[in-house]
């Protein structure tokens, strides 16, 4: 049996769901999540900045460690968010970090599909060993009853693969086959997050996605004698502030606000409060004694284990 990517998998699961009633609300909003469920008030403690900084399943490790111990720990991983390697780490280093601190089940995902994706072990993964992993045997004998299209689901891999694919080789890097799987966390990725959510769900095939269209993607109507109370108010949020301009339907501008908000961008927050605390000669980025000096913002009298699993990823 091939091993299918998560999209697949999910589209399986989807299907089946689709039989069960009442169905669940369904939440298609790429939401920036906040760094830490604690609040942020240093006079009480650094906890919150801990979280930001190593990720909140990582930071309950740190009590472990003396402070010799964490400032070691810490130092390996300023080497870590210095990609350079100037001996700085501006606010954009950090910035990214914490990005990638908050994102690491990502990162795991990506280092377990690379290792069933990459063939020949050359260090990059084109688009031939992706099609012939995921869709090898299918394609050879496809069976017009098992409920997928994988032709049609190979040809839209495709294209997220050439979009993802900067240089247009058709061979992904680390990072160019993470913004494959994971589109949504790539700027440059989000047209085609918008494309796949409105091909989703536009049924009619017009372009647009109109308000049953909306309601009928979250709301399985079968088996309920009347609509729950939060349909009603999805309904109400379609007509009043879905659809911007009251045509009855969103276009790709009005999908694209809806799925991608604008949120505040709690990292790079977060990345200017943890160098302006720490930057003693203020000249706007950190050395690695700077950091250190100021242990205890960033992981008090503990540190992780985190610094060992950064050996994974290579390019971090």
């Amino acid at each position: 049996m091939m091993e299918l990517r998560p999209l697949v998998m999910c589209f399986a699961l989807c299907v089946v769901y689709a039989t069960s009633k009442p169905m669940e609300k369904k939440d298609r909003i790429h939401h920036d999540d906040p760094l830490s469920e604690k609040e942020h008030d240093d006079a009480e403690s650094f906890d919150y900045d801990h979280d930001a900084f190593l990720g909140e399943e990582e930071a309950k490790t740190f009590d472990q460690l003396t402070p010799e111990e964490s400032k070691e720990r810490l130092g390996k991983i300023v080497e870590k968010i210095d990609e350079d390697k100037d001996g700085f780490v501006t606010t954009e280093e950090m910035k990214k970090w914490i990005k990638f601190a908050q994102k690491r089940w990502i990162y795991d995902d990506v280092d377990r599909q690379w290792k069933g994706h990459d063939l020949n072990e050359d260090g990059v993964i084109s688009w031939e060993e992706y099609k012939n992993v995921t869709y090898g045997y299918v394609l050879d004998d496809n069976d017009p009853d098992d409920g997928f299209n994988y032709k049609q689901m190979m040809s839209r891999d495709e294209r997220r693969f050439k979009m993802a694919d900067k240089d247009g080789n058709l061979i992904a890097s680390k990072e160019e086959f993470t913004a494959f799987l994971h589109p949504e966390e790539f700027d440059y990725m989000k047209d085609i997050v918008v494309l796949e959510t409105m091909e989703d769900i536009d049924k009619n095939a017009d372009g647009f996605i109109d308000l049953e269209e909306y309601i009928g993607d979250m709301y399985n109507h079968e088996g309920d004698p009347q609509e729950p109370e939060w349909v009603k108010t999805e309904r109400e949020q379609f007509v009043e502030f879905r659809d911007k301009n009251k045509d009855g339907k969103m276009d790709k501008e009005e999908t694209r606000d809806w799925i991608l908000p604008s949120d505040y961008d709690h990292a790079e927050a977060e990345a200017k409060h943890l160098v302006y605390e720490s930057d003693v000669d203020k000249d706007g980025q950190l050395t690695k004694e700077e950091i250190i000096a100021k242990y205890d913002l960033f992981v008090g009298s503990q540190a992780t284990d985190f610094g060992e699993a950064l050996v994974r990823h290579d390019e971090f």
